[in-house]
C-alpha cells in the first residue's frame, strides 16, 4: 500500500498518543487518541470524551474530524488511532463519518511503543453510505 511515509506516520502516532493522554474516559477507563492528517499537512488531534449518558459519548476520531472541519479542513489523507489496547481500528460510526470525507483514507493503527500497522478505510468499511448515495447525486457540502 502506498500511503504517507513512515516518518510522517510515526509523527501522527506520536500526536495520537499525546491526544490519548487528554481522554475523558472515567467510565470505561479506555483512553483513545486520534491524529487526522489533512492534505495540506495540517494535523488535528482528538480524544474520546465519555458522557454519563453513553449515547452522547464521542470517539477520538470524530472529535478530531469535527475539530478539523470546524477549523476549515475537509481534505484528509490519513488518520492515526491509538488506545490503551494493542491496536484499535475506528468503530462503525467513525468509519461512516470519515468515509464522507475520504472513503480511501489511510488508517494507521498505533501502539504504545510508537510502532504501527497500516490499512485503509475502504478495506475496513467496503460499502459506505456516501454523499453520492443520495438519489440526486453528490450533495453540496
Amino acid at each position: 500500500m502506498k500511503g504517507i511515509d513512515d516518518i510522517l506516520a510515526g509523527e501522527l502516532v506520536r500526536s495520537a498518543l499525546a491526544a490519548r493522554e487528554r481522554s475523558h474516559s472515567p467510565y470505561s477507563n479506555f483512553r483513545v487518541g486520534a491524529a487526522l492528517l489533512a492534505r495540506d499537512g495540517t494535523i488535528t488531534t482528538g480524544c474520546n470524551v465519555e458522557i454519563s449518558s453513553f449515547s452522547l459519548t464521542c470517539c477520538a476520531e470524530r472529535t478530531a474530524l469535527f475539530a478539523a472541519v470546524a477549523g476549515g479542513e475537509k481534505d484528509f489523507i490519513a488518520v492515526a488511532v491509538v488506545s490503551d489496547a494493542d491496536e484499535t481500528p475506528p468503530c462503525g460510526a467513525c468509519r461512516q463519518a470519515l468515509a464522507d470525507f475520504n472513503p480511501h483514507l489511510e488508517i494507521i493503527l498505533g501502539r504504545e511503543d510508537g510502532s504501527f500497522t497500516r490499512t485503509t478505510l475502504d478495506s475496513l468499511y467496503p460499502k459506505p453510505f456516501l454523499p453520492t448515495s443520495f438519489p440526486h447525486g453528490n450533495l453540496s457540502q
